[in-house]
């Protein structure tokens, strides 16, 4: 710290975009962070050519005067969910339905996604969220793990055991943080602090303030000038502040503040010593440059079975009616049935996987990364005897003249991160409604599996249409997982992480 400039101490506290950190970038403001933002990852990128790149940026970090390495950051909510061909797990609204049977799932799942963060060359991941949703209508709503903060507390603090290692009970240095050093680990951000999910109305970014810096945070302080915003900012108790597009007008700004004295050079001090302890303490300053070597783990096979299984451990059993003939609709026959199946979900991995899936807000389609539909682990999963159809939206004459013994259908929402999946009426958007009403009413055994980030208002004349209703939230790119349940190779043992109410009412307007 005795050696360091004030504009050294300035670049610690900045993250900037990849796409701005050339090597003349990285030299002359002496930038030690950087976040990938998904929408610009390259999805093309073998874990090689990851490592490369990050290793590249590194070379620039470390060959500035006083050779701080560089930390590398990105979002991994559900898994390194940027990174092609990685194992992309359920999102926590589902993880927390797996809490009541296996309390540890969500540390193995921490252990594995820092595993693949580092075989991509990643060492500093924005994840776990902390959020306590109470207001379904909020568009974060399915990255909480539930509405019960003790549940978010115990489930948070597992999962950050995972990324980051269980910390030694020997290890009492106060205010001194804890990473495990070695190839298998990456340091935890959980985000974004308590006001998070405090939303009025379900609405992103509506009433909280900022407690640390999120993506150009700073600047969407509201009713405030930009200088304001950084001094009050910092003056907080912000440390690092993400800005990935303006960092020039940021280091100016806190520059000539802590220049004129209005922000004191303590609390610059103190902010910088906190972002080098960490460094130390993952051991970044001894081992900076990622390990080619560790690239197998990126969507390995041990690692998609463990999604997989918290998919069968994530699935809640909603209703499962006896339709008069052979009992409960669940479990399917696997032997000589004629299986309809439908629905806008059902051979989508883009929508099992939701948003914050290889770009920000998510996508349609198979092609996205490697994974397993929900319609294609049926097919794998049922006898050669047993006929399977697929229709997306299949007609009555269809479904009349098929003569099925059951019929699935997926439906659910469109994948969307934060304020675009802000929804104040919570339906299930078309086709679904119209296509569970088609199906069901025509089948005499009709399961539907909701795909979804939240719970969705289901009305009492759609609701006695469907025999069994399963909430599969966002299952992630293990479809097989789901197939395991409905035709009983494993039990139904999730529980609902929180309320599912039956409307949406609004009281004053909101």
């Amino acid at each position: 710290m005795e050696r360091m400039s004030l504009s050294e101490k300035i670049g610690q506290m900045t993250q900037i975009d990849r796409s701005r950190a050339t090597t003349d970038v990285m030299s002359n403001y002496c930038i030690g962070n950087q976040p990938k933002p998904g929408d610009r990852t390259p999805h093309n990128f073998s874990s090689r050519k990851w490592i490369m790149t990050i290793n590249k940026l590194q070379e620039a970090a470390l060959a500035t005067r006083l050779g701080i390495p560089m930390l590398y950051a990105i979002d991994a909510v559900h898994g390194h969910n940027y990174a092609y061909r990685s194992t992309i797990f359920p999102h926590n609204v589902g993880l927390g339905a797996t809490r009541l049977v296996d309390p540890q799932l969500v540390k193995r799942i921490g252990a594995a996604t820092a595993l693949e963060a580092r075989a991509t060359g990643v060492r500093y991941v924005f994840s776990p969220t902390i959020a306590v949703c109470r207001d379904p209508r909020w568009g974060r709503c399915y990255e909480s793990y539930s509405e019960d903060p003790a549940l978010v507390k115990l489930m948070t603090e597992t999962m950050i055991a995972g990324l980051e290692g269980d910390i030694p009970p020997n290890y009492s240095i106060k205010g001194v943080p804890f990473v495990e050093t070695g190839q298998t680990k990456v340091a935890a951000c959980a985000k974004h602090f308590v006001g998070d999910g405090g939303t009025s109305g379900g609405v992103d970014r509506g009433n909280a303030g900022f407690v640390i810096s999120d993506f150009d945070g700073i600047d969407k302080i509201k009713d405030a000038n930009y200088s304001y915003s950084v001094e009050a900012g910092i003056s907080a108790g912000i440390d690092m502040v993400m800005t990935p597009y303006e960092f020039r007008k940021f280091i100016r700004t806190l520059t000539y503040q802590v220049e004129k004295g209005i922000i004191p050079m303590t609390r610059i001090d103190d902010a910088v010593a906190r972002i080098l302890r960490v460094k130390f303490t993952m051991g970044l300053f001894e081992n900076p440059y990622a390990d080619v070597e560790m690239g197998s783990q990126l969507g390995s096979e041990e690692h998609r079975e463990l999604a997989r299984e918290a998919v069968r451990k994530s699935l809640v059993l909603l209703k499962n009616d006896d339709t008069g003939r052979r009992g409960p609709s669940l479990p399917l026959p696997k032997y000589g049935a004629k299986i309809l199946v439908a629905g806008t979900h059902a051979n989508n991995l883009g929508y099992q996987c939701g948003g914050w899936t290889m770009q920000w807000q998510g996508q349609s389609g198979n092609n996205i990364t490697q994974g397993t539909t929900i319609l294609s682990a049926i097919a794998s999963t049922v006898d050669p005897s047993t006929e399977v159809l697929y229709s997306v939206d299949p007609s009555a004459e269809l479904i009349e003249l098929g003569n099925f013994s059951h019929a699935i259908v997926v439906v659910g929402e469109v994948p969307y991160a934060e304020f675009d999946g802000d929804n104040g009426n919570l339906t299930i958007p078309e086709p679904g409604l119209t296509t569970i009403s088609n199906v069901c009413d025509r089948v005499v055994s009709c399961v539907v599996v909701l795909v979804s980030g939240r719970p969705l208002v289901l009305e009492p004349h759609l609701l006695s249409k469907i025999h069994a209703l399963v909430a599969a939230w966002l299952p992630g790119t293990e479809g097989q997982g789901v197939a395991d349940l409905l035709f009983g190779d494993w039990p139904f043992t999730g529980r609902l992480p929180r309320t599912w109410f039956k409307r949406v009412v609004l009281v004053n307007g909101i």
